[in-house]
């Protein structure tokens, strides 16, 4: 029976609010926005909290007598925030990083790929699961004359900024082999009614999902749901138990949180104290320097067999991540695709039927 859990333990990491409620005294003048005509202007006594929240729409703290008002946000260029202040513009980092919405990994045309996707889990079965960071979608698919407690269950997740339906390709393969697919999507991500969530999240919610609808007997993954699944699989603080799963399908893995943090950093010339701050704040959440945090070390702590498929154009994820992961893991072999970038891989029928045959058939690749 599923049961709501209490708030987050994330250690000594704070809050979204509590980061906001810190720093609001020491914003620095340029690191807020400009006041506008009509406005009452904004001393250091009197700091203006959008600067900070992310653009966030709020009112003046002390409005002009007879009004409220609540004007479109100017922001301040993150980089000329760094210089002032790089403790707030690591926490400004660390919010973005972890609102999806805001990622300049979605796709341009996200809406529309959303739109052609989401018919495909019509037929599926929708679950809302309670875990600790709120309900959470999952869409199921069973095989025809099956019931969903005898058909084998395998976990498949997306990648960030993506949702369930992307991966609509796989389930029905699955289907087809006599699984049951359980689709969740991730905490801030498509039908889930969070705005943040973090990598750490994700996979909290994974293990609460597995205690509502497990056992699974593997799990496909994309990207970074490649990620969730391993800390997941490799258990330990700040979870509560490891995931149980016999086989991993990992499709365009990421190797080094750390390289994806610095990437997510350098894009906003925020600079490399205002990272460090940042990366502090993912550490916490995490219970591990980020330099650990490699899917090598994960897939290789848990020591079972794993194809890594990728595609050899992939640009955003290139497939040196893969051949760096499977050679420290001698459990894993690569399945090498072309023409199918990051996100096109998921759309290839070739691709699922790989994956598919190679957790059917149990194979494993030599020592």
């Amino acid at each position: 029976m599923d049961r709501p859990f209490g708030p987050e333990e994330i250690g000594a990491a704070p809050t979204f609010d509590q980061m906001g409620r810190n720093a609001i005294d020491s914003i620095p003048p340029t690191c807020r926005r400009h006041d506008r005509p009509g406005e009452k202007p904004i001393s250091a006594a009197q700091p203006d909290r959008r600067a900070f929240l992310g653009g966030r729409k709020e009112f003046l703290a002390t409005p002009p007598a007879g009004r409220r008002i609540a004007s479109p946000p100017i922001m301040t260029d993150l980089a000329t925030c760094a210089a002032q202040s790089p403790a707030l513009a690591g926490d400004r980092l660390f919010r973005e990083f972890c609102t999806p919405g805001l990622s300049e990994r979605r796709a341009a045309d996200h809406a529309l790929l959303v739109e052609r996707a989401r018919p495909f889990i019509r037929r599926a079965v929708r679950h809302d699961v309670a875990t600790r960071h709120g309900p959470i979608p999952v869409f199921t698919f069973s095989p025809d004359g099956k019931s969903a407690a005898s058909a084998p269950a395998v976990l498949v997740l997306h990648g960030w900024t993506a949702e369930a339906a992307f991966m609509a390709m796989f389930a029905e393969r699955l289907v087809r082999g006599g699984y049951r697919a359980v689709l969740p999507e991730a905490p801030a991500h498509g039908h889930a009614k969070q705005r943040r969530a973090s990598l750490i999240d994700w996979t909290r919610s994974i293990l609460d999902i597995d205690g509502a609808m497990g056992p699974f007997e593997a799990v496909i993954a994309h990207s970074m749901g490649c990620l969730a699944a391993l800390l997941a699989g490799a258990g330990g603080p700040p979870f509560d138990r490891p995931l149980p799963i016999g086989r991993y399908v990992l499709i365009s893995p990421p190797n080094r949180i750390e390289a994806i943090t610095q990437e997510f950093a350098e894009a906003r010339r925020a600079g490399r104290q205002a990272e460090a701050h940042f990366e502090r704040h993912l550490e916490r959440i995490a219970h591990r320097p980020l330099r650990t945090l490699t899917g090598a070390d994960l897939l290789r702590a848990i020591g079972k067999p794993a194809l890594l498929i990728h595609a050899r154009d992939d640009e955003e994820v290139p497939i040196g991540n893969s051949q760096e992961i499977a050679s420290h893991c001698p459990n894993a072999e690569i399945r090498a695709f072309d023409g199918c970038g990051h996100r096109r891989i998921l759309s290839q029928p070739a691709v699922a039927r790989a994956a598919v045959h190679w957790l059917s058939e149990g194979s494993r690749p030599e020592d």
